[in-house]
């Protein structure tokens, strides 16, 4: 089975929704145009990501009418865009929301938010606990938002729940001046290196897409990028620039690939849990000492 898969790499407007969903569905009018069957954004796509104080204010419940727009759109293909959840409890969460047959399908929140340098996420939102792969029409995906992809636990356990393709929503900007020989800021470079190992070691797909842009002086580098399972680049989008890639991947290239490579299928799980087990005993009777003392 083969799927075109669409990266839209757009700049937000920090705070504006309405004209974000516009933007958001000028993409995905391009994108059916162009036959894609998924399309994918960056982090907080609706929202812009330097919010700070705004989060309380541009937050929305998963079936607040300002999706509807995107709920019909979602009926000729699947895409998967970021917002600012609002729980039940007044919570507020860095989430990332999938859409297909006109219907809310999957929202993964934020589990790991960054707070050191220039990021300060755990000041405005709540952590999320929960890493779950879904079925679609594609196939079971599963969601890492930007930080998350990070910690070797999240794409591991993706994958081991049958994930066949990760998505990637990011809002990573420039750190640092220094660029690589082939022009990539530095941490750029660090994560083309960390997707297509992840893609290569599982392999399955990952579909990463950066913002771009300046925001609050901030500047985002882009270069969204869809990785094979074997780890090549099948196709990158521009440094900097506001944009539609797309690509096709064959899905029979992930079967192969683990037909061939036998990592997850020889993975034990049951060591892995018993060690964590062990481990937060561990933590525990060492937290309980550190109490009495």
């Amino acid at each position: 089975m083969k799927i075109r898969i669409g990266l839209a790499q757009i700049e937000p407007a920090l705070g504006l929704l309405d004209r974000n969903l516009e933007t958001h569905l000028e993409l995905i009018d391009r994108a059916r145009r162009e036959n894609v069957a998924l399309l994918l954004f960056p982090e907080l796509s609706l929202t812009g990501y330097l919010l700070k104080d705004m989060v309380p204010d541009i937050s929305r419940h998963r079936d607040d009418p300002f999706f509807a727009p995107l709920l019909k759109a979602a009926k000729k293909l699947d895409l998967a865009f970021g917002f600012v959840e609002q729980s039940e409890d007044f919570r507020h969460f860095n989430s990332f929301a999938y859409l297909a047959e006109g219907q809310l399908r999957h929202v993964h929140r934020k589990i790991y938010l960054p707070t050191y340098g220039m990021f300060d996420e755990q000041r405005y939102f709540a952590q999320g606990d929960t890493l779950q792969a879904f079925p679609t029409r594609f196939g079971r995906l599963a969601v890492a938002v930007c930080e998350d992809v990070w910690h070797p636990s999240i794409p591991y356990l993706a994958f081991l729940d049958g994930a066949v393709g990760l998505l990637v929503p990011s809002a990573s900007p420039v750190i640092g001046m220094e660029v690589t020989g082939e022009g990539l800021p530095t941490n750029a470079a660090w994560w083309d290196q960390l997707l297509r190992h992840q893609a290569g070691l599982y392999a399955g797909f990952l579909a990463f897409c950066n913002r771009c842009g300046v925001e609050d002086g901030s500047s985002y580098w882009g270069g969204s990028r869809l990785i094979a399972p074997d780890g090549a680049v099948l196709a990158e989008a521009p440094l900097h620039e506001s944009g539609l890639t797309v690509a096709e991947l064959d899905l029979q290239d992930v079967a192969r690939r683990r037909k061939g490579f036998s990592l997850l299928r020889n993975e034990r799980p049951e060591v892995t849990f018993r060690a964590l087990e062990r481990i937060l005993r561990d933590r525990a009777g060492g937290a309980q000492g550190d109490e009495t003392t």
